[in-house]
Order: structure tokens, then C-alpha cells, then sequence
């Protein structure tokens, strides 16, 4: 929105006003579009604002959700870590133990720890026929095909060897060992386990009858330059990841991909979660509570401090940045702020989106805007929400 006055909603707590502020500030940059915020401090909201428009002429509402894109694999994590709480998933056992094809073309070895820390060497599977493609979102919607190329695709690297952000395949090796082993697709497990007693509106998976809610994302103007396509094609490492068809740019993804009902209905568990900033705050301030909030208990404290221990530090193979990552969970790191405390976690979205959890001031974040800012750093949108957010801390305390 290019108005100086744009319509902003919702509330903050008492001392948290700078919030508010900064919330403003976001939104009052010139040819900003629209975004929500929560914050939640020691299991209690602070902050829920939204405002600017969802869709062209379309105000942001309440009930307005949006797809946070890689949000989505800190969501998936969580999954994997109620599991292993609950006993049903061993992080240390080869993949092939819940999903016994996937042992095929020499994968025997890679464990669920190393696929949840993106080790596992199969960021992207060979698909000659163009089976499987993030800009025709139809494509995403067989399951069994998907399942069927990634038993049969080699490692990229020797699993266990190398670190590279597998930032559409961890969303469907996860997935199928979820199904293998409750006999429920993620997204079906998500609501009934975790998003639904939580009172958490996010989805992998979205239900048609949520379709009008959602927020359109606005690529970034880069993804369509000459540049960003040498960075990002078919042919390029981080295109590969991202399924991209040839010739294709990324801004054609978010168009004719990100942007379509087919989209958000998929389960690409590591792309397109849809929900509200609420949710995502919601889903991380009971991690930060030592996962229980408001009476409901979904994991243990332990479990929360094993799955987030750093399973690599470095740079990651694939898109160049440094990287700090645990198992499924992203921690603090030289391109990626989440507050000021080291032992924080969460993952960001592709396009500026977050959500995070810090344990040492109870915080629970989410940021969901619908402009796409593309960087391999975090979003400095969400940087001045929290830089706000742990400042009124201070003068709250």
C-alpha cells in the first residue's frame, strides 16, 4: 500500500505499544501490501495486528490466513517430534524402517535424524518426464507418484556427509514416514494432534471451505530479472529444490504456483502451510512454555531440547548461507535473527515470513506478510517487530 494511513487492526498489551509502532512503520513503506503479527510472552498474547490489503481491494482482516512458505518445515518438525515424544518415531532409525522402499538406489543408511537436519543427501530426485512441478501445483497432488520417484531417486551426496536446506523434499520424506507410521496423511495428523487441540489456525493442507481466505503473495520484483534467474532455474542447485520447469522463473512459482487453490489444497509439508500469524505464535509460544500452553500439553520440555540441539553449523551446500540447523528446526545464526537469545528456534519462509519460539523470555512469534522480500537473511521486516517486541520486554520486566 502506498497510503500513509493504512488500516490497521488489532491490539497490543499495555507496554507494548512499540509494537504497534513498528507494525505501522512496516506497513506505511512504500508499495507495502498487507501482513499480521502475534506475539505471545510466558503463554499469554501480547500483540495480534494486521492490516494493508490481502488481495487487490481486498482488506486484510482477522480471519484473513496466508502461506508462510518454509514456515511450514518448522511446523513439520514439530510433527516429528510429537511423534518421536510419543514413542512412535525413533530419529536414530533408517528411514527404511517405517518406509521399507525407500532403501532403494543405496539409501539404506539415511536415518530420520538425518533427513529432519537436512543431511540426507535428496534435496531434489531425477524427473525426466516433469512429473512433479512447484509452478503446476496439479502435479503436486499425487502422492503415490511423488512417493514413487523419491524411492527410486540416488543420493545427490553421501548422506550424512553434507548439509543443504531440502527445501521441498523434507516436506514429502516426512510426510510419508508420518502416514507410515499413523496411517494419516501430516496434514490430517497436524490438525488432530497439534493445530486443533491447540486452538491454532494453520493447515498443510488447506480445506476448500478456507480457500477465500487467503491472502495472494506478491512476488518480489527480482524474481523476474535476468540475475535472479542465473541464481534460480531449472538447471541451477536451488531451482532443483524448488522443482522449478525449465525456462520458468520464481516469480511464475508464486503466480501460477503459491497463488492457486491446487496449491494450498497439496500437503507439500515444507512449502505451503497456510494459517494466520496467530497460529504460528500460538504453535511456538507452547514450545517456548515447554510444550504446554493454556492447559494443553502436546510435547515435553526434553523433547523440545533434543529436537532443536544443532545438528550442523555451516554453510549450507545448496544456497551458499550459514546455517544452524537441529532437527527439522532452524536456530540463530549469521543470516537468520530471532530475538536476541542464542537458544531461540523457528524457520522462516522464503519471502519473509516467520515464526519462533524463545525459551529464555517465553516468547512465541509469528509474522506472516503477503510482499515477498527475497533474502538469505531475515526479513527486515520481522527484525523490527522483534527488535520492538524485546524492547518493551525490557521496560516491562
Amino acid at each position: 500500500m502506498t497510503s500513509t494511513q493504512p488500516m490497521i487492526q488489532g491490539s497490543v498489551a499495555p507496554g507494548f505499544e512499540r509494537v504497534r509502532d513498528a507494525f505501522v512503520e512496516n506497513l506505511t513503506r512504500q508499495d507495502e501490501a498487507g501482513a499480521s503479527f502475534c506475539a505471545y510472552v510466558d503463554g499469554v498474547e501480547v500483540a495480534h495486528l494486521w492490516g494493508g490489503e490481502a488481495r487487490p481491494g481486498v482488506p486484510w482482516t482477522e480471519d484473513t490466513i496466508a502461506c508462510g512458505a518454509s514456515v511450514a518445515t518448522g511446523v513439520t518438525a514439530l510433527v516429528a517430534q510429537r511423534l518421536a515424544d510419543q514413542g512412535k518415531l525413533d530419529v536414530d532409525a533408517p528411514v527404511a524402517a517405517y518406509w521399507p522402499e525407500f532403501a532403494a538406489q543405496g539409501k539404506d543408511a539415511i536415518t530420520v535424524r538425518m533427513v529432519l537436519s537436512h543431511k540426507a543427501g535428496l534435496p531434489w530426485f531425477p524427473d525426466p518426464e516433469l512429473r512433479v512441478r512447484l509452478d503446476r501445483p496439479e502435479t503436486l497432488l499425487d502422492v503415490e507418484v511423488i512417493a514413487r520417484l523419491i524411492e527410486a531417486a540416488p543420493p545427490v551426496w553421501e548422506p550424512g556427509t553434507q548439509c543443504g536446506y531440502h527445501s521441498t523434499t523434507y516436506g514429502w520424506i516426512v510426510g510419508e514416514i508420518v502416514r507410515r507410521i499413523t496411517g494419516k496423511s501430516l496434514g490430517t495428523y497436524l490438525r488432530d494432534e497439534i493445530a486443533g487441540p491447540l486452538g491454532a489456525e494453520y493447515w498443510i493442507g488447506l480445506p476448500e471451505a478456507e480457500h477465500q481466505r487467503v491472502a495472494w503473495l506478491i512476488p518480489d520484483p527480482i524474481t523476474d530479472t535476468d540475475q535472479f534467474y542465473k541464481f534460480m532455474s531449472a538447471d541451477s542447485a536451488p531451482g532443483k529444490a524448488m522443482f522449478l520447469s525449465p525456462g520458468r522463473r520464481y516469480g511464475d512459482l508464486t503466480r501460477e504456483g503459491m497463488n492457486q487453490p491446487t496449491f494450498w489444497r497439496a500437503e507439500l509439508a515444507s512449502r505451503n502451510g497456510v494459517g494466520t500469524a496467530r497460529g504460528v505464535a500460538r504453535l511456538y509460544a507452547l514450545l517456548a512454555s515447554g510444550g504446554e500452553l493454556a492447559g494443553t500439553r502436546l510435547v515435553s520440555a526434553d523433547s523440545t531440547a533434543r529436537h532443536t540441539e544443532v545438528q550442523y553449523d555451516g554453510n549450507d551446500c545448496i544456497w551458499g548461507n550459514p546455517v544452524r540447523i537441529g532437527l527439522g528446526y532452524m536456530r540463530p545464526s549469521a543470516s537468520l535473527a530471532m530475538g536476541p537469545h542464542d537458544e531461540a528456534f523457528g524457520h522462516p519462509g522464503f519471502g519473509g515470513a516467520i515464526g519462533f519460539a524463545d525459551p529464555v523470555s517465553r516468547v512465541g512469534f509469528g509474522f506472516l506478510p503477503n510482499r515477498m522480500i527475497l533474502a538469505l537473511t531475515t526479513d527486515a521486516r520481522a527484525e523490527a517487530l522483534a527488535t520492538a517486541l524485546y524492547a518493551c520486554l525490557k521496560t516491562t520486566a
